[in-house]
């Protein structure tokens, strides 16, 4: 599976470029991301919702008058936190935890137009990731300790999921999108040791975005 989506991926560009200029539109678009982690639950800790961004290029091919094709290049910042509050002997501890996960993700999705500008939205998805950061700041009683630490190695170089979403498109070329993608392939890559539990981690976000075609 990952090979097709790969080959999809370089097939769906080759398209774009030898398509007839005139069918073919252009644009660019960005957005919010509501991330968070699918999978396993470490000892019990579910992580919580984290907010981020992403923009990037589109092009929208058309089939018939009903179906078009959308191939997309965007630049997709991730992850998930981790807010908790405990006391220790009496003490307050707040702990703060950020897992920032940036990709670059290539969705290719077919757009079906069920009324003038209004489409339903499939397809799959390849991410490649490009950084990977924990931020923390962890306060007990009048002592605060903040860490910065990079942890790619922690987590697979390629994603797989999996896009379903609503479209509207004006005449005008300005076009909104409300998408979820559901992470399909586990990226976490700790090894572990003969007899631990492995966890597995999949990517699942919420993408509102405004664009613009040519």
């Amino acid at each position: 599976m990952k090979k097709l989506l790969v080959f999809a991926a370089l097939t769906s560009f080759s398209l774009v470029t030898t398509a007839q200029e005139e069918n073919v539109r252009f644009g660019a678009k960005a957005g919010i991301n509501i991330s968070n982690y699918g999978g396993d639950d470490y000892d019990g800790i579910s992580p919580d919702l984290k907010t981020g961004f992403h923009l990037g290029m589109v092009a929208e091919i058309p089939v018939t008058d009903k179906f078009a094709f959308q191939p997309e290049v965007l630049y997709s910042t991730q992850g998930a936190k981790l807010e908790e509050k405990s006391t220790y002997f009496g003490i307050i501890g707040n702990f703060d935890v950020k897992s920032k996960l940036d990709y670059i993700n290539v969705p290719l999705m077919a757009k079906y137009y069920i009324a003038q500008g209004l489409s339903l939205q499939a397809g799959p998805q390849i991410g490649f990731l490009v950084s990977a950061k924990l931020e923390s700041e962890n306060t007990l009683g009048t002592e605060t300790e903040k860490i910065d630490e990079d942890i790619k190695k922690r987590f697979k170089s390629i994603d797989f999921g999996l896009n379903f979403g609503l479209g509207y498109q004006l005449d005008m070329g300005v076009f909104f999108d409300a998408r979820y993608n559901l992470g399909l392939s586990d990226i976490n890559d700790i090894k572990f040791e003969e007899g631990d539990k492995e966890f597995k981690i999949k990517n699942n976000v919420i993408q509102l975005s405004v664009g613009y075609k040519f």
